[in-house]
Parts: structure tokens; sequence; C-alpha cells
């Protein structure tokens, strides 16, 4: 079994190729990374892709004889309006879609994957033990105010992420302080951090995500990002987020005030 990993920015992507090593499974790495750094050790070899290309990169999996295809890690959407940035397969790609929201996009690319004969695979049974769990999980015991924007911001993100945006948003005393678009989340944060202190970050993703991709992450650097921005409650989805180094993550949430809190999003979920 040959075992590809397409990885983006972020630590996400180096666990799950140090997993898939364990496991016997050293992946063939497909790096949109500006630096491979600490993930090729885990690598069967490292292809380093510059560009979308899309044509070439199933092209080079066929010849290797891929056959099971891993997606993971942040590679910015703003690729798409640089025209230099794509080959004909997107472009085409691309231009064959009636919306162009993150849902669309990665769905036609596992489509593309799929037509090449390739099982495209969720990454979700690999980490099953870094999925958030419900109730508190780290930091400080919240304040009644917290839970309010907790519970008012969950009622937002409801409304929103179905629209393949938004699946981050911060509120602060049950008012809308930012919503996560094309720039991501560190810039949210930090533009959220630029309005209020004290803010509420919730975190979720759509309720009929294909897991196969997309799934919300925090880590330690979530919590630096919301600590420079004086945010001091995130809540995330019980069971569809990722907690990436829980060992680091845990004791600094409690050294940086910052209460962790697994909820229930989505009724469907």
């Amino acid at each position: 079994m040959v075992v590809a990993l397409i990885a983006g920015e972020g630590d996400l992507p180096v666990e799950i190729a140090r997993r898939l090593t364990d496991l016997g499974e050293p992946p063939v790495i497909y790096s949109f990374r500006e630096k491979a750094g600490g993930i090729s050790k885990y690598a069967l070899e490292v292809v380093s892709l510059h560009r979308l290309d899309l044509g070439g990169t199933l092209m080079d999996m066929a010849s290797r004889g891929v056959q099971r295809v891993y997606m993971a890690g942040v590679v910015p959407k703003t690729l798409l309006y640089q025209p230099a940035m794509l080959d004909q397969r997107v472009k085409d790609l691309v231009e064959g879609l009636r919306d162009r929201d993150d849902h669309s996009l990665l769905g036609a690319v596992v489509r593309a994957f799929e037509e090449a004969g390739m099982e495209v695979r969720s990454y979700r049974d690999l980490i099953l033990d870094l999925m958030a769990p419900l109730g508190h999980v780290a930091g400080p015991e919240p304040f009644p105010w917290q839970l309010s924007d907790v519970e008012y911001g969950v009622s937002v993100a409801r409304r929103i992420v179905g629209l393949s945006f938004g699946q981050t948003v911060v509120v602060h005393r049950r008012s809308v302080v930012a919503v996560e678009a094309m720039e991501g989340t560190d810039a949210t944060l930090l533009r959220a951090g630029s309005l209020c202190r004290g803010g509420t970050v919730v975190k979720m993703m759509r309720a009929d995500q294909d897991e196969r991709y997309d799934i919300p992450t925090v880590g330690p650097h979530t919590l630096k990002r919301m600590a420079s921005a004086s945010l001091k409650c995130l809540a995330v989805e019980a069971g569809r987020t990722i907690i990436l180094e829980p060992q680091v993550f845990v004791p600094m949430a409690q050294s940086e005030g910052i209460c962790v809190l697994g909820v229930s999003g989505c009724p469907s979920s």
C-alpha cells in the first residue's frame, strides 16, 4: 500500500505523518509548506508543490502507485486568484463550479482523486484521542457571562457555517465581534483583539462536512494567538475538533487564563 499525504501548513500534517509512520505506512508527502521541517523525517519522500498543479500531482501519484490519499493542513485559498499558481486542470475545475466555497472546492479535488482510482481517506480515525471531549477541557472555570457568550456564539455559527465560512466566530457580551472568512483563523483572532478585550471564540464545522478534510483544529498556537489578542474563552465542537499537543495545550490554557470548553454543535452532529 502506497500512501500519500497532501500537507499544508500547521502542526496537524506533521502529527498525521508521524502516526502513519508509526503504523508502518510512511507517506509520500506532497508539501505546500514553506519549509518541510520536521515532517520530512516521517516521509517516504517529500515532493514540494509550489503551485496548484493537480494534473501533475495526479500523474506523479499514479507513477508511484499511490492507492490512498490524506489531505491535511492549511493551503491559502488566495492561490485561486493567482492564475500563475494554477495548472489547467485546476482552472477547469474552478470554472466548472457554481460556488467556490471551501466545501465545494475541496469536494471537487476529492472527486478528481477518486476518478483517478485513489481512495481519499479521513485522518480522523488516526487521531481519535485528540478529539475534544464534551464539557470543561482546560483553563479556569467559565464565568456565567462567558457561558452566555458561548451559547450565543454557537447559535450564530449554526446559521452561517453551512455556507462554508464562519468556522470561527468571536463574540463578546452577546455581540458578534469577528467572523472568519478567507483571511483564516489567526487574522480573525487578531482583528477581534483590536476591537474588544476578553472575547469568546467559538469554533465549529458544518453539519454535513466531509470529514476527509478540513476538520477544525486548535492547539498551543491557537492559545498564543488568543492570549496576544486578550481573548479569554475558547469553545470548540466536542467530537469534531482536534486539540493538538494536549500535554502542552492544557497547562498553557491555565497559565494564560483561557477557559476551554467542548460544546455540542449542530443538532445533527
